[in-house]
């Protein structure tokens, strides 16, 4: 039965594997070509020690190994830059990555929209808590984006007063702004200020603001590109 179970996941994750690269291809059309020669050329470099220093028999199995590994390593960095390039400029994108960085944040998504019928001229303001204090990521038409932000910060300085650090970040590629491949490291670079139980009182304080009527925009989303956590390529549903 646990055979059955090992092979049974064994075969999903190599359809998973199988998906993920072909969804990559459709980025990145090089990405067979790249992996190869990641592939072959850290092989190569073994060979060339096992030759030069010797014996080449020893040299093979680690560089075989390790020629299996930096190619995985090389082809997680490029099937997550291709999720990233899918996404990006969409609706919920920023919050497509927040959703993907559970451990240690609470993320509440759309705590303050621009009403519009139009999902270009949309902004949005997500809020993430954790160990840094609060952060206000706004997506969405950057002409908007400044005065919402605004209004969010003074909500949270009459919540929480000083005591409490509230930084935001605004999604794009612009001065001033956090490219949407940055995101999670932004996160990650914050310094860390509260501890735990600090953050539990946060979020049960924030659980007592009203939300808001605007639903998020639901533009073109890949239906089956899911942002890896914590790094690693993208898993597909």
């Amino acid at each position: 039965m646990a055979k059955k179970e090992k092979t049974g996941k064994r075969t999903a994750r190599m359809a998973q594997i199988r998906e993920v690269y072909r969804l990559t291809k459709r980025v990145d059309p090089k990405i067979g070509w790249i992996l190869l020669a990641t592939f072959l050329g850290t092989a190569a470099l073994f060979v060339v020690l096992g030759v030069v220093l010797g014996p080449l028999w020893a040299w093979l199995p680690p560089g075989l190994a390790i020629a299996l590994l930096v190619t995985g390593i090389v082809f997680g960095r490029r099937a997550e830059r291709s999720a990233f390039a899918q996404i990006e400029g969409q609706p919920g994108a920023a919050l497509a990555v927040l959703k993907s960085i559970k451990r240690g944040w609470t993320v509440t998504e759309a705590v303050a929209a621009t009403p519009s019928m139009r999902i270009t001229d949309t902004a949005i303001v997500h809020r993430a808590v954790g160990r840094p204090g609060v952060v206000l990521i706004a997506e969405g038409n950057l002409g908007r984006v400044g005065s919402l932000l605004a209004g969010e910060k003074r909500k949270m300085a009459r919540m929480l007063g000083t005591e409490v650090p509230v930084y935001d970040a605004v999604i794009g590629n612009g001065a001033n702004q956090v490219p949407l491949r940055n995101l999670r490291s932004y996160l990650v670079k914050l310094p860390r200020n509260l501890d735990k139980a600090k953050i539990r009182e946060i979020n049960s304080r924030l659980r007592a603001l009203p939300g808001i009527q605007q639903q998020m925009p639901r533009g073109p989303m890949p239906k089956n590109v899911r942002m890896p956590k914590g790094g690693g390529s993208p898993k597909v549903r």
